[in-house]
């Protein structure tokens, strides 16, 4: 094929599935429209999981067995770029990139199905990494076991890389995370009687600003973490005093130990507000994430084979705060993570992200030649 029609083919596939996100285990279109290209493949042995899919390619030799990972789900997010091939999906949109994971991932799996590389490949497509993690329950699940892999490695889009640059780094890449909920209970009633009442509003606003203090007064300042909350929800009308209140946010850190202590005095200031308001707090950290930590070795050797390779540019890139749930996947196999520049404007989790697709094809000529040297 020549190289422009590959460029095309490559835009058409990730625009398809761009107009198809859905949540977290509830892929099925999308599932379906993977399996109607892998369907087609010899000598691919094809199995779904979930909604996820996991497809199994016999190298020529088979004495190892190499992984690949990409993420199958969208966000709850309103589209607004404007694009002809925006979401179909109301309130859905493939605002991380998977759309572009998926579309280099189903690739490599033509590829190599069509040419067969010395060692074995497995290809997990993993529903769910925004929520509630898909990562864990795959890593436990029959078909990781039965296909296993001695490596495994993933990538990740980064919209402030120029279009083919890859970033990397040995050790830490991305953060341990955690979603945060609390719901404060009080007692609701009429605007003009305070006094009756116990007031949500106000218990979850001294919250919100003591919060601010856990990073800045307990936390290592060598050591690094955050404590956002995006969401906050109270009251239904402006004179009635609200009984129940809910924050939403997450935590980030660098370190096991500063996820513990963050979680620590987060339990011990909502143990303050009960006392002081009179309430009920009830926290709940959701969805917890391991960080991604790249094996050393592994890493090394990737990015002499990159600086090599014409196809991208290398840049070693610092660690971020950024979640990710292939961090499971990394505890348990050693592996690479890495970003791959697509030079947008708008950011990860954008209503307007809209990544430079030309960023595809410098990274399927790379992993051809990375994973079928493995």
């Amino acid at each position: 094929m020549d190289k422009l029609r590959f460029t095309e083919r490559l835009a058409d596939r990730r625009r398809a599935l761009h107009q198809i996100p859905e949540p977290g285990f509830q892929e099925v279109k999308t599932q379906q429209f993977l399996l109607d290209i892998f369907k087609q493949l010899p000598d691919a042995e094809v199995h779904t999981w979930e909604t996820g899919i996991v497809v199994f390619i016999p190298g020529t030799e088979g004495a190892r067995t190499i992984g690949w990972r990409s993420d199958m789900d969208g966000l709850p997010i309103t589209e607004e770029t404007g694009l002809p091939f925006a979401s179909k999906h109301e309130g859905m949109m493939h605002a991380c990139g998977h759309d572009m994971h998926m579309t280099i991932g189903s690739t490599l799996v033509e590829y190599f199905a069509a040419n067969k590389p010395a060692s074995n490949l497995v290809f997990f497509f993993q529903p769910a990494e925004e929520g509630p993690g898909g990562a864990e329950p795959m890593l436990k699940s029959e078909l990781f076991e039965r296909f296993r892999p001695d490596e495994m490695y993933a990538l990740h889009i980064a919209p402030e890389y120029r279009a083919g640059t890859v970033a990397v780094k040995p050790g830490i890449l991305f953060a341990n995370t955690s979603e945060l909920f609390i719901d404060l209970w009080g007692k609701g009633g009429h605007a003009a009687f305070p006094d009756q009442t116990e007031d949500m509003v106000v218990a979850a606003g001294h919250l919100v600003t003591q919060l601010q203090t856990v990073v800045s007064r307990n936390v290592d300042p060598l050591d690094a973490a955050v404590v956002t909350i995006g969401k906050m929800e109270a009251g239904t009308k402006q004179n009635i005093i609200a009984g129940h209140a809910r924050l939403e946010g997450t935590i980030r850190t660098l370190s096991q130990a500063a996820m513990q202590e963050v979680k620590g005095r987060v339990e011990s200031l909502a143990a303050g507000i009960e006392a002081a308001f009179r309430c009920r707090a009830v926290i709940d950290y959701g969805a917890n994430y391991m960080q991604v930590y790249n094996d050393e070795k592994l890493t090394a050797e990737f990015m002499t084979a990159a600086r090599s390779h014409e196809a991208v540019t290398l840049v070693e890139c610092g660690k971020a705060m950024t979640g990710e749930d292939f961090g499971y996947f990394l505890e348990e196999v050693p592996g690479v993570m890495f970003w791959l520049g697509v030079n947008s404007e708008h950011g990860l989790h954008s209503s307007m992200l809209d990544p430079d697709e030309s960023a595809m094809e410098p990274a399927v000529n790379w992993l051809i030649s990375w994973l079928g040297s493995r």
